[in-house]
């Protein structure tokens, strides 16, 4: 993330704090985000630097205006005016991250071989909750190069409960001794 995403996006959480706004703005936010994800060429036009800025804004508003809250909009707005809008999902990531600290929540995702039930999803989440002593929103991925076991990545840590880390470690405690 660019200081710029972190400056812009900051600024954003900070209104909608005042306005007691984050939580619909937050969701809008990811929303737009997740829209410009998939309509990469929609994204490319906004950014168009031979497309005049009152039309891209006029595009935003067309596109926003009766959808989502108007600071959102006149953010979008701002960004596409400065000929920073790629720097959106930046700025979507600082404003998720405040909004994450003050309200005591933590993201974790959890890597296996296969998909957890829900049930196991759930037992994870309630230990890492214990753990944390936040409220974590956990997203799962797959992936088969994991033997067995799960590997999870909370706050900057990562906890590897797979047997390829387990025996990464026994194998690290061997060349400390050996040595």
């Amino acid at each position: 993330m660019t200081q710029t995403a972190r400056v812009y996006g900051g600024s954003l959480y900070e209104l909608a704090a005042e306005e007691t706004l984050t939580d619909t703005i937050r969701e809008q936010m990811l929303a737009v985000r997740d829209l410009f994800s998939e309509n990469p060429d929609y994204l490319a036009l906004l950014c168009e630097p031979s497309i005049a800025k009152d039309e891209r804004a006029g595009l935003i508003e067309t596109a926003f205006g009766e959808r989502a809250e108007r600071y959102l909009v006149s953010f979008l707005k701002l960004l596409c005016e400065k000929g920073i809008l790629r720097e959106y999902e930046g700025c979507c990531e600082e404003f998720t991250r405040r909004y994450n600290v003050d309200h005591n929540i933590a993201e974790a995702v959890v890597t296996s071989a296969v998909a957890l039930t829900d049930a196991q999803v759930s037992a994870l989440k309630d230990k890492l909750e214990k753990q944390s002593g936040k409220t974590v929103v956990l997203t799962q991925r797959v992936d088969p190069s994991v033997m067995a076991g799960l590997r999870v990545e909370l706050e900057g840590r990562q906890l590897d409960g797979t047997v390829q880390g387990r025996i990464s470690g026994i194998s690290r405690k061997l060349a400390d001794v050996v040595m």
